[in-house]
């Protein structure tokens, strides 16, 4: 019988996402300038921007060819 683990969904910023998805800053922005990688998020309207925790686990998942 298979369980499920219910993630919690929450705001990674540029130094977790780098972590999680093992590629840099630079790469990361390629990726999504190409529509290849979630896109990040403007947080309260500011200059700090921030990603999806979930889009980004599936992301991974999806590259390990897996899914979330």
């Amino acid at each position: 019988m298979a369980t499920t683990v219910q993630q919690s969904r929450h705001i990674k910023r540029l130094p977790a996402v780098k972590a999680a998805s093992g590629i840099g800053r630079t790469k990361i922005y390629e990726l999504m300038k190409d529509g290849r990688f979630p896109k990040s998020r403007r947080i309260a309207g500011s200059n700090v921007v921030g990603w999806d925790s979930l889009e980004i686990d599936a992301w991974v998942a999806e590259q390990l060819g897996g899914e979330a």
